[in-house]
């Protein structure tokens, strides 16, 4: 080794690709110019006003130090709250694990579960970072593609064929990302029972479930009675706070108590400025987080109506969440290559399904999380490569 070469890095991060997101997104920023940003899962809205001022207050009273693992216990509370009104979810604040965003909920979920020589059943397309997460703790992602045909219904019958002595957890996602459809109940029990028999948990990510356009909002796990299920949330989605990184695990005692063991090893707390903040949005009121609600849900409208309105282009009814998974299999290429044209000539940036893994090619993952002008000008945009490309 050279004094300009350096030590070679482990397996774990050379075995994980990039995310199909960051891919574009970087793309996008390398490239410049007057681009529609349809690429990033993220409100175009700024955090209320209210949850910054409880968050400014709780810093000037001294709220900046080190928390319980768990979190505080007003943000648990809230939490449990929060899970009640508007999932019909019965929490018990004990039960809570505050963590960095959703994201390091899941992760430490999975690392609680699952480990090497076990099978993670995740069904796809479905949100990169699961196969990313399922990799870090050693376990082996078993994808069970579903159909565009079928609007990616959840499978019921190959995800419980997949279930077998080496599962340590199936993860379901509701409404998902990218294809934001909403999981019916029935089958998701009947995935909880199948796993239960295999001595395997269920993670029920449902970020996303605020935002359920067609429906009550009500967790799948409502009306489960398993000690099997872990529940996953964040404030990211609902309130415009990704940045905060709030999110939160529930479950089973072995599982919190898992969760909060591991919690030091990657971040100890959320921010105790992001907790303060949490709890006044999580119980505070809810008016912000509304006019949130329908402005997505009349986005949701335009574009399924845009996509309908262009010849070769369809994308299952966006149920809930903010993404529309648009088949683009009438255009020459991969999905990597569509999208990479649509960026470079079009000036919109999006996400090639073939990163949601399996059943994800031929699809392209739309955000519009974005205001109704820049996405009239991103379909403009899309319907003229249409027209190009069918001449």
């Amino acid at each position: 080794m050279t004094a300009s070469e350096s030590p070679s890095l482990s397996e774990r991060v050379t075995s994980i690709e990039p995310t199909p997101i960051r891919t574009m997104y970087n793309l996008a920023e390398e490239q410049g110019g007057d681009l529609v940003r349809l690429e990033i899962g993220e409100p175009d809205f700024d955090t209320p006003e209210h949850i910054i001022d409880a968050a400014m207050e709780a810093a000037h009273r001294g709220g900046t130090h080190y928390t319980s693992n768990a979190g505080i216990p007003a943000l648990r509370e809230a939490i449990a709250e929060k899970s009640a009104r508007d999932h019909d979810l019965a929490i018990d604040p004990e039960d809570v694990v505050a963590t960095a965003g959703g994201t390091e909920a899941l992760l430490l979920a999975l690392l609680s579960v699952a480990g090497r020589g076990e099978e993670v059943v995740v069904p796809t397309p479905a949100w990169p970072q699961y196969r990313m997460q399922i990799k870090l703790t050693d376990a082996t992602p078993v994808e069970i593609p579903h159909s565009a045909t079928d609007d990616f219904a959840l499978d019921v019958d190959r995800v419980i064929d997949a279930i077998g002595d080496r599962t340590a957890c199936v993860i379901l996602n509701s409404p998902s990302n990218p294809t934001s459809q909403v999981y019916d109940p029935e089958p998701v029990a009947a995935v909880v029972e199948a796993a239960a028999k295999h001595d395997a948990y269920v993670i029920l990510d449902e970020v996303y479930a605020s935002l359920a356009f067609d429906g009550d909002g009500r967790s799948l796990a409502a009306d489960l009675d398993a000690n099997n299920v872990v529940h996953v949330n964040a404030c990211s989605k609902q309130y415009a706070m990704t940045g905060w990184r709030l999110g939160w695990l529930a479950g089973p005692e072995s599982v919190v108590n898992g969760a909060m063991k591991l919690h030091p090893g990657t971040s100890t707390c959320p921010s105790s400025v992001s907790q303060h903040a949490a709890v006044e949005a999580l119980v505070g009121p809810q008016d912000a987080a509304k006019e949130m609600y329908r402005a997505f849900e009349e986005r949701r409208d335009y574009v399924r109506d845009r996509v309908a309105e262009i010849p070769t282009l369809s994308c299952p009814d966006p149920e809930g969440g903010f993404y529309a998974f648009v088949d683009v299999s009438a255009f020459d290429g991969s999905s990597f290559d569509v999208a990479k044209r649509l960026c470079r000539e079009y000036g919109v940036v999006t996400v090639p399904g073939e990163g949601f893994g399996a059943g994800g090619e031929g699809h392209l993952r739309l955000s519009f999380a974005n205001s109704l002008d820049r996405l009239e000008l991103g379909f403009d945009r899309i319907e003229a490569m249409v027209r190009d490309e069918r001449e």
